[in-house]
């Protein structure tokens, strides 16, 4: 298989700002350094880095103790793209022969994952052999398991033990009123106990086990499902109070509720969170906590990096017969690590000296622009038509932030004419709703003059440019032609 590029150094062009639209801020200089070289390389912990390294989860822990109203697992499913669904379950030792041939052909595969499709922690045979084989035959490999944190006290020490230093516990609630409407039960101590009661239960032990996890020095991701009406205001206390226990992140995801799905929320009819209320929602939270806004809700058998899915490479059948030199891969690996953390390292600023004095001067105010970006590997990379997902970026006169991702379909099957496409195309236009800009590589007409019908400027200049550069450029172009002095279509500016 050939390995796909991963991001690589681009000569910014003409139409840059002086503010350094060819590099991007340094997203974890804010953490100590023991936290930094954790982070460094972990697609789901490091913004920066979901750009360049891959990840990986096997689905070697079929059972759950708990039931969530917004789940539903579903086996030998290949069409559905979110948590809980899996096409194959593996063995340990199915798990280990696929994680090292993926780790031979996707050297950038720096993280492996147990997430399911049921709870890892109620699994725990399965679950730690996996980890036990693993930190044997491929110790290159970071190791993370996420959980409902039922049983995580249980196992905490044990966590520890396996070298398993980065840990997701999904936290919907703190209040166990709350709790009722999101759990219809859960099984503890060999008895399936409902409503306050059980969540009171799952609530306490997901505490405690974050506790004893940051105790033992494991870097903690919080997980919490938004859903209107139920938890998503009360979700600002769990984000104060899961950060004063010592979580690092916190990812709050939208709820998927569709009713194809079968989950209790969908078939009741229960809405899921559009994304400008996602948007509000974590920008409310960030106050507290770190925000995590690149989350694509992986399923339980995911493969390569975030945003894409190539498990269907990996099936037990294609690599049955594959024989891994794995302490050959394992220098190539080390080799394309550090070609890659080059990579990331090169787009940042220089640090100014320690002694230097620095004068920051105002700037303007200017009002904050939304521009949504057709990206792959980090760079304005992909055709308009053949994106499934683009990134959303806000640029600002305080620089440039990613506050998350629209998911799409695609609009074209391939060809730069797009045919009949219109019905694809108007639910493209309400997923960009609120983004004034839309960067990709290319665009036809028909969308083209669409996009503008509705307010938003396609953009296909800085195709190939890295992304924040590219948001960097159009935001100043903006400001140079008085764009930003007047409110968008539709809309007043404050």
């Amino acid at each position: 298989m050939e390995l796909p590029v991963i991001g690589r150094p681009i000569e910014a062009k003409s139409g840059c700002s002086a503010s350094g639209c060819g590099t991007a801020p340094d997203k974890l200089a804010h953490l100590p350094d023991h936290i930094r070289l954790k982070v460094q390389d972990h697609p789901c912990f490091s913004e920066e880095a979901h750009h360049y390294f891959a990840r990986m989860h096997v689905a070697v822990a079929p059972a759950c103790n708990i039931q969530c109203n917004y789940c539903n697992r579903k086996y030998d499913c290949s069409n559905e793209s979110r948590p809980g669904v899996v096409s194959e379950v593996l063995s340990p030792d199915q798990a280990i022969k696929k994680v090292l041939a993926v780790a031979a052909e996707i050297p950038q595969m720096s993280v492996l994952g147990i997430a399911g499709p049921g709870d890892p922690l109620a699994n725990p045979a399965r679950t730690f052999e996996t980890f036990r084989q693993l930190s044997e035959k491929a110790p290159d490999i970071k190791l993370c398991v996420s959980t409902n944190g039922l049983r995580l006290p249980e196992f905490a020490d044990e966590i520890a033990r396996h070298n398993i230093d980065h840990v997701t516990i999904t936290i919907n609630c703190v209040d166990p009123e709350i709790g009722a409407k999101i759990y219809p039960w859960i099984f503890w101590k060999n008895r399936r106990i409902r409503g306050v009661v059980a969540a009171r239960i799952l609530i306490e032990q997901q505490q405690k086990g974050l506790e004893k996890l940051v105790a033992l020095g494991v870097l903690v991701k919080v997980n919490s499902v938004m859903i209107p009406g139920v938890n998503d205001q009360h979700l600002k206390e769990v984000s104060k109070v899961v950060k004063a226990k010592g979580a690092f992140l916190h990812n709050v995801m939208p709820l998927i509720a569709e009713a194809e799905h079968g989950t209790y929320y969908g078939l009741m009819g229960q809405r899921s969170p559009n994304a400008l209320e996602l948007q509000a929602l974590q920008d409310e939270c960030a106050g507290d906590m770190t925000m995590m806004r690149h989350c694509r809700q992986c399923r339980a058998d995911a493969v390569g990096l975030l945003g894409e899915d190539r498990g269907a490479e990996f099936t037990l059948d294609k690599i049955e017969g594959h024989e891994v030199d794995y302490a050959a891969a394992m220098v190539r690996r080390q080799e394309v690590k550090a070609g890659l953390l080059q990579q990331m390292q090169a787009k940042r600023p220089p640090l100014p000296p320690a002694a230097q004095s620095i004068v920051f001067m105002p700037k303007p105010a200017s009002r904050p622009v939304l521009m949504a970006v057709a990206a792959k590997n980090g760079l304005v990379a992909e055709h308009f038509g053949h994106a499934r997902e683009f990134l959303v970026y806000e640029a600002s006169s305080a620089g440039v932030r990613f506050v998350g991702h629209r998911k799409t379909e695609l609009y074209c099957s391939g060809d730069d004419t797009c045919g009949e496409g219109d019905s694809v195309l108007d639910r493209t236009l309400r997923a960009l709703e609120s983004c004034e800009v839309v960067l990709c590589s290319r665009i036809g007409y028909e969308p083209w003059s669409k996009l503008e019908a509705a307010g938003i400027r396609p953009n296909a200049e800085h195709a190939m440019e890295e992304i924040e550069a590219a948001v960097t450029a159009v935001y100043e172009e903006m400001k140079a032609a008085g764009d930003l002095k007047q409110a968008p279509a539709g809309k007043k500016v404050a």
